[in-house]
Parts: C-alpha cells; sequence; structure tokens
C-alpha cells in the first residue's frame, strides 16, 4: 500500500502543532526509529500504526473501499 499521502498529512500536523517526532512516538506508542522511517519516505506503516499515529495528533483515518469489477 502507498501511504505517502498520509503520512504527508500527518508529519505536516505534528510540525503545525510544534510535536517532535521524539514526542510523537513517546505519545502514539510507535517507535521513533520507525516513525523517522516513515517521514522520511521509508517503510511501510500498517493500518494500526497510523490509526495511532493520526489519533495522538487529534485526526482520523478514514478508508475508502473501491471495486474495480464491472460484473460486480
Amino acid at each position: 500500500m502507498h501511504f505517502e499521502r498520509i503520512i504527508k498529512q500527518l508529519k505536516e500536523r505534528r510540525e503545525a502543532l510544534q510535536v517532535t517526532q521524539e514526542m510523537l512516538a513517546d505519545i502514539s506508542g510507535v517507535s521513533l526509529r520507525a516513525l523517522k522511517q516513515f517521514e522520511s519516505g521509508k517503510g511501510n506503516p500498517t493500518l494500526e500504526t497510523l490509526t495511532k499515529l493520526s489519533e495522538a495528533l487529534g485526526l482520523e483515518v478514514g478508508l475508502q473501499v473501491k471495486t474495480t469489477q464491472t460484473d460486480v
């Protein structure tokens, strides 16, 4: 999965709130190493990890599922 847009929004929100990566890691329970990797474009966070980060920043993750089959 590609989470680049979501990670970008999380990073922008973190910076707007003046929350350091260390603070976010502590608040969310996501390791600092993983957070740094995500923000630098490396690694693929799970939906659970994105949810933890989002909740810590006062955001909500929404998931939209689309079907690509025409005969459904």
